[in-house]
């Protein structure tokens, strides 16, 4: 198998710590990311930058590779520190470990370690108290990803389908990353900064426990047309000069459809209606506001002016009152 430098791979010294370990894989993951990257090599490249994350960010991992560099998988089975360092009264060191446990295993397999003798002995592991205990399965960390959305995903909930990469145990044992697809379930009225949990979707665990939680941390995205503020809604709704004056009715939209809004005559721009329970849903529910603003024709041809002039001279009207 052809060496892989995971410090070059990261670009980072060897003796980076965790947190610039962490800041360097995101940095490359994101620009590697088959779905923002169509390069031919990109995805090979994010497997080799998942690859590096994987064993650097762990502890033992990282002591095993720095040790044994391409082989760190076999170093790292042995190098537990259960029969490390001879000194006075002998010991196991380098080579001795692989006579050590042929020695073992080629005395009947479990007579070795297990089978109580005459006299005391093992039975099994750590039965007497004297054995090897098996380590406690840990849980895998937590990961938080963060997920826009859109007002209408957050207005209306529902289903959702998601994408995510995951580091999966190839052959050989190397972790290779894979896009796997979640379903999640979006809270109908939800709002940023809320957070959905998807047990047992987070991060592997090291020691076989199972795997962490994913949190998502939901960002509603700016639309287009509305304006939100916590759970309310606010839409400006341009009006003409005679709409405005005489009054009328208009058809805006909302987040459940289309309806009809009469304007009061005498209406002036920054005039806001509230529409109560038209905004996110929710206990209690939020409001819509529509408000006005009055958009005026262009005075474009000879016509049009002759028009306003005559508006001119028809009102004495002069808005800037203060």
């Amino acid at each position: 198998m052809k060496y892989q430098d995971y410090y070059k791979i990261l670009d980072v010294d060897r003796d980076a710590d965790s947190a610039t370990i962490k800041k360097a894989y995101r940095k490359l993951a994101r620009r590697y990311h088959p779905d923002v990257n169509s390069e031919a090599d990109a995805e090979d490249k994010f497997k080799e930058v998942n690859e590096a994350y994987d064993v650097l960010k762990d502890d033992e991992k990282r002591k095993a590779y720095n040790q044994f560099g391409e082989n760190w998988k076999h170093g790292q089975d042995f190098n537990t520190g259960g029969f490390g360092g001879a000194g006075a009264g002998g010991g196991f060191t380098g080579g001795d470990f692989t006579d050590f446990f042929e020695s073992i295993f080629s005395q009947g397999g479990a007579s070795g370690f297990g089978g109580a003798r005459a006299g005391g002995g093992f039975d099994g592991f750590g039965q007497q108290g004297q054995g090897f205990r098996q380590p406690r399965a840990r849980k895998g960390e937590d990961q938080l990803l963060k997920l826009d959305i859109s007002l209408e995903e957050a207005f209306n909930g529902g289903e959702k389908t998601i994408q995510i990469s995951r580091s999966e145990q190839g052959a050989g044992g190397i972790a290779t990353p894979v896009l796997k697809k979640l379903k999640i379930n979006i809270p109908k009225g939800v709002t940023s900064g809320k957070k959905i949990r998807l047990n047992k979707q987070g991060h592997a665990s090291a020691s076989g426990g199972v795997a962490g939680d994913l949190l998502l941390e939901l960002k509603i995205l700016p639309h287009k047309w509305f304006k939100l503020e916590d759970k309310d809604i606010t839409l400006k709704c341009p009006v003409s000069p005679w709409e405005a004056a005489l009054g009328s009715k208009v058809t805006v939209p909302t987040l459940s459809g289309q309806i009809e809004l009469k304007i009061a005559a005498g209406a002036q721009s920054g005039r806001k209606m509230r529409l109560k329970g038209r905004g996110l849903p929710g206990s209690p529910a939020g409001d819509m506001y529509v408000e006005i603003q009055i958009h005026t024709p262009p005075a474009d041809d000879e016509e049009t002016q002759q028009w306003y002039e005559s508006m001119q001279q028809k009102f004495e009207f002069n808005p800037r009152t203060f």
